[in-house]
């Protein structure tokens, strides 16, 4: 026989932080506690206005309450928040701004690779060298290479939101302005690529301090794996549809359309993002908790220890290693779509399409890149070590491939040794890419235009070269030039990089 007696007080304190048996009932708002042991229970019950109902029960076999409804995880996420649970069904916000960096980065190489497959005609058009092409191409690293130390530091002081929205609204600018600086003159068409680098040398010192105010450790390598998986898509949809668009309308198309892209992105980026997640009135309380234990950049840099920085040989392996990586893969940016119309003998349309393989291949090997990486780091495994073998494997997987173009036989293979030697090269952003921020988290985006430019400079010299080769030797020259790098990158990176903390 059960006896039961109700009591029915309200208050507004917190249940009893000894409660056991949290059960909770998402129709009806309200939270249920179970206390005791045996036949001798009382449970609480909170109600949505945050008032409690309290009743005793006493019986002689256990009194048995209705189970709730299974929820989905991945409808909900659940944090215990002290004595509470919470539940929520919104998605990270944090994410939301490692995807806004992802579309900024693919406007990025979308805007860039197009002039790899435009160049074609206009060369066509306006009886261009091979030399003249390859001073055009690296005219754009001429901008890019002023903006890159000096991005980091405005990004480090000011704020990555500021920083990125200024360099995404000037490229797309300078790209609309592409097509008749080309029809007015050399001189004009060098200055407008040169401003559109300007553009997009502050996006990645930008992107890379937003992400090491917002993104844990543990999760460090995934969202930088998509925002440069959104590059490579970016030169997947630029190659792909810049033949479609210059059969159709002609080559002015492609800088006309693809440009004004960038001003719906920056109505968003306004709209959206915050520099720091201590600036986000919106965030909630328990993901920014989240964030500010994890992360260490949370309040702006007021001086620069430069001396610091370059006393360090772990920052002189990224840059050596910087400029050793970006020599192969700027190459590859800009002249792939020339090396399959050349050799491979494709026509414009696949040139274009050919050349999309490559980069989609990026695009996925470097999420499973971040992902293998990012589970490693969970299971206690050194980072050093991390970014080491991820960085080797970036290294000699296109130094392999590389090697093997001059002993394939036919167009299928040399596009097979191509993606292959991209799809190893996207390892690096688990590499020497997520390490600025390993080794020193405050001056990241510092530390990245530093490197960056070492990196820059090689796709100034190394594209330039490359036409100045073709014009005296060959597309063997070209790669050999290119593996000699690599090698000498893998021995710097093994011998003097670390994943350790080496600046406050």
């Amino acid at each position: 026989m059960t006896a039961k007696a109700f009591l029915l007080p309200h208050y507004s304190c917190s249940p009893p932080k000894n409660c056991s048996s949290p059960r909770r009932n998402l129709n009806c708002h309200s939270f249920h506690y179970t206390r005791g042991r045996g036949p001798f229970q009382y449970v609480e019950r909170r109600n949505s206005n945050n008032s409690w109902k309290v009743w005793a029960d006493v019986k002689s076999k256990p009194f048995k309450i209705a189970e709730d409804p299974p929820i989905s995880d991945s409808l909900l996420r659940k944090k215990e928040d002290g004595d509470n649970l919470v539940v929520s069904q919104e998605f990270p916000k944090r994410w939301v701004i490692v995807l806004l960096c992802s579309s900024a980065f693919l406007l990025c190489n979308m805007d860039r690779v197009n002039m790899s497959i435009a160049i074609l005609p206009m060369a066509s058009e306006f009886h261009w060298s091979p030399t003249t092409v390859g001073l055009i191409q690296s005219s754009f690293f001429w901008g890019y290479l002023l903006t890159q130390i000096a991005g980091g530091i405005w990004a480090d002081t000011v704020g990555g939101k500021a920083v990125l929205g200024f360099g995404v609204l000037w490229w797309s600018v300078a790209t609309v302005l592409t097509p008749i600086a080309a029809n007015l003159g050399l001189p004009f068409l060098f200055v407008v690529r040169a401003f559109m680098g300007i553009g997009e040398g502050v996006a990645m010192p930008a992107m890379n301090n937003i992400l090491s105010k917002w993104v844990p450790v543990s999760e460090r390598s995934r969202s930088l794996a998509l925002v440069y998986s959104g590059m490579y898509l970016g030169s997947v949809i630029g190659l792909a549809f810049s033949p479609l668009l210059i059969h159709k309308f002609g080559w002015p198309s492609v800088f006309f359309s693809f440009g004004s892209l960038g001003t719906v992105w920056f109505a968003l980026w306004l709209s959206k993002a915050y520099s720091s997640p201590l600036d986000d009135p919106e965030l909630r309380p328990e993901e920014k908790k989240l964030i500010l234990s994890s992360c260490v950049s949370k309040e702006p840099v007021k001086s620069i220890p430069w001396k610091l920085i370059l006393s360090k040989p772990p920052v002189w392996a990224l840059i050596v290693s910087h400029f050793c990586h970006n020599w192969g893969t700027f190459i590859l940016l800009t002249w792939m779509p020339t090396y399959y119309h050349q050799v491979l003998k494709f026509n414009l349309t696949e040139s274009g399409l050919y050349a999309v393989l490559p980069w989609l291949t990026m695009a996925v090997s470097a999420n499973i890149g971040g992902w293998i990486a990012d589970s490693l780091v969970r299971k206690g495994v050194s980072v050093t070590v991390i970014r080491k073998i991820m960085q080797t494997i970036g290294f000699l997987g296109p130094a392999f491939f590389l090697t093997q173009l001059s002993h394939v036989d036919s167009p299928a293979m040399a596009v097979l040794c191509m993606a292959c030697s991209q799809g190893s090269d996207a390892f690096s952003q688990s590499g020497l890419y997520s390490n600025h921020q390993d080794i020193a988290p405050r001056y990241s985006g510092v530390l990245l235009g530093l490197s960056n430019t070492a990196g820059v400079l090689a796709g100034v010299f190394g594209t330039a070269a490359t036409g100045y080769i073709l014009q005296h030797g060959s597309w063997d020259d070209v790669f050999k030039v290119s593996v000699g790098l690599y090698l000498v990158g893998t021995v710097v990176w093994n011998a003097f990089s670390t994943g350790e903390k080496i600046i406050d």
